[in-house]
C-alpha cells in the first residue's frame, strides 16, 4: 500500500530527481496545484497567474520510507527562507510549500518546519514554506515528467 506526499521547492525537475532517489518511493510525478486555473499549462503556471506551484506528487511506501524522513528531504534541497524564489528561478510558481493529504501529515509538517527553526540553521532568517491541504494535482505535461532521466542531466540543488 502506498500513500501520497506533494511538495514544491523550486523547479519541479530537480525535485523530482531528488525524491526518485529515496528508498521506498515508488513514483515521482511532477505537476501543478495550489492554483485556481483548472488543468493549466506549463505556460500558464509561467504566467505567474493561475497560482500555482511546479511542484511533485510522491508515491511512497510507508513501510520503507516515513513521511518525516521525505520532509527531511524536502528540507534539504531547496532554501525555504526565500519566498518565490529558488536559486535562479522566481515567481509563486517556484514558492517552498507542503501540501498535506491529512491531519496527521499536516502536524509532522508543521512540527518539522518548527523543529528546523528552532534549530538554527538559516540563523535569523525566517522559514517562509506554506503548510496547507493539497487540492487538485495536475499532472504536467509528458516532456516534463522524468525531464533529468530524458536528457541525461545530474540532479540540480540550489541548496
Amino acid at each position: 500500500m502506498t500513500e501520497k506526499a506533494t511538495f514544491a521547492a523550486g523547479c519541479f525537475w530537480g525535485v523530482e530527481a531528488s525524491f526518485r532517489e529515496v528508498k521506498g518511493v515508488k513514483n515521482v510525478t511532477v505537476g501543478y496545484t495550489g492554483g485556481k486555473t483548472r488543468n493549466p499549462t506549463y505556460e500558464q503556471v509561467c504566467s505567474d497567474r493561475t497560482g500555482h506551484a511546479e511542484s511533485v506528487q510522491v508515491e511512497y511506501d510507508p513501510s520503507v520510507v516515513t513521511y518525516d524522513q521525505l520532509l527531511d528531504v524536502f528540507w534539504s534541497i531547496h532554501d525555504p527562507t526565500t519566498i518565490n524564489r529558488q536559486g535562479p528561478d522566481f515567481g509563486s510558481q517556484y514558492r517552498s510549500a507542503i501540501f498535506y493529504h491529512s491531519k496527521e501529515q499536516a502536524d509532522m509538517a508543521f512540527t518539522s518546519k518548527n523543529r528546523l527553526q528552532r534549530g538554527g540553521k538559516f540563523g535569523p532568517r525566517r522559514i517562509v514554506t506554506e503548510i496547507v491541504e493539497a487540492g487538485e494535482f495536475c499532472p504536467a505535461e509528458e516532456y516534463h515528467q522524468r525531464y533529468h532521466e530524458k536528457h541525461h542531466l545530474k540532479s540540480c540543488r540550489v541548496a
